[in-house]
């Protein structure tokens, strides 16, 4: 089986975005690859390194979550960076070779530097973040690596690293390909994309209270003042939801009565929370039963770290003897 890497960092709670966008299909993925699937708790001091003490919180989220949604500890190798130091020696070797202008160009570099403006993120750790990424790719020389065609260009700078060291030292390290995704974009409850940094998530761990109150709540279209005035439900983010979670007969009836006022907002929504409960309800009740046993958690964490080391381990090995390195 061809084998697949994802990772999510460890820097707050999942949200429904993140279910659907990622987290749904990684479920789906270990039934057809060999998937190593890993909480990023390094990556998360790039920006969190002021409060580290905050990450091993979102790192226990992430587990229970991974595993609330369906990932199985049988199928998946499932693991915690930090636990596994091979990525941080591969990290430290193509550190030396890359070079700063390809990391200067990453796309996001410029965004997320404006984007966390109120953060002091002039350190190697921001700027090499790339790096490291790579580096948990191609520790397990990974074939796949599944993103949506908008992520391409991050995968990029793990190929050209991949083809740098392998210019220097002999084919190693495959470049991965992306596993092309599609990731539908899930609206926040104002609007715009789902985001913790927002404030506008809708998280799995909220509770059924919660998130009642979250979509009742949710903007509409600002044209329907009234429940007589007509809308367009395009713009309507409670719309958008629908075509995630509601039947085809339910997006119809939600889009028409939007148009001729046929149905409230109210009751849309109404129609939209019962969906979303649909698929939050197991996974409530799974993260019950591994919030009550966080032993088990930390078995299959341990577990799947002790499986990365030895596939990781294999990779440097390979990676010393090319280069020549060591005695």
């Amino acid at each position: 089986m061809k084998r697949v890497l994802s990772g999510m960092q460890a820097s707050g709670k999942l949200h429904l975005g993140n279910l659907v966008g990622a987290l749904a299909n990684w479920v789906r993925l270990q039934n057809e690859y060999e998937c190593y699937y890993f909480v990023a708790d390094w990556h998360a001091l790039t920006a969190g390194y002021s409060n580290a003490s905050a990450i091993k919180e979102s790192t226990m989220d992430l587990l229970v979550n991974f595993l609330s949604a369906g990932l199985d500890p049988q199928k998946s190798t499932i693991f915690l960076q930090s636990w596994v130091p091979e990525h941080a020696e591969l990290h430290l070797i193509l550190s030396m070779i890359t070079p700063l202008g390809w990391l200067e160009r990453v796309p996001t570099y410029k965004e997320k530097k404006e984007e966390l403006d109120q953060l002091d993120l002039g350190t190697y750790g921001f700027l090499g973040y790339p790096v490291l990424q790579s580096a948990d790719i191609l520790i397990y020389k990974a074939n796949h690596v599944p993103v949506g065609i908008d992520q391409l260009p991050h995968l990029e700078i793990t190929r050209e690293i991949a083809r740098r060291f392998n210019y220097f030292y002999g084919e190693v390290l495959p470049e991965p390909e992306g596993l092309l995704t599609e990731f539908p974009k899930v609206p926040g409850v104002d609007g715009r994309k789902m985001s913790k940094s927002y404030g506008n998530a809708i998280y799995l761990s909220d509770t059924p209270e919660v998130v009642d109150q979250k979509i009742r709540t949710m903007m509409t279209d600002p044209a329907r003042k009234l429940r007589k005035d007509t809308g367009n439900p395009e713009i309507c983010p409670v719309y958008h939801l629908h075509k995630i979670f509601s039947s085809k007969e339910e997006q119809d009836w939600s889009a028409q009565g939007c148009r001729t006022a046929g149905i409230g907002c109210i009751e849309c929504k109404k129609v939209l929370i019962k969906n979303v409960f649909a698929v939050l309800e197991p996974i409530w009740l799974k993260r019950k039963e591994y919030l009550a046993n966080p032993s088990y958690l930390l078995d299959v964490v341990r577990e799947g770290s002790r499986r990365a080391s030895k596939a990781a381990g294999e990779t440097l090995l390979d990676v010393r003897k090319a280069m020549g390195f060591g005695l």
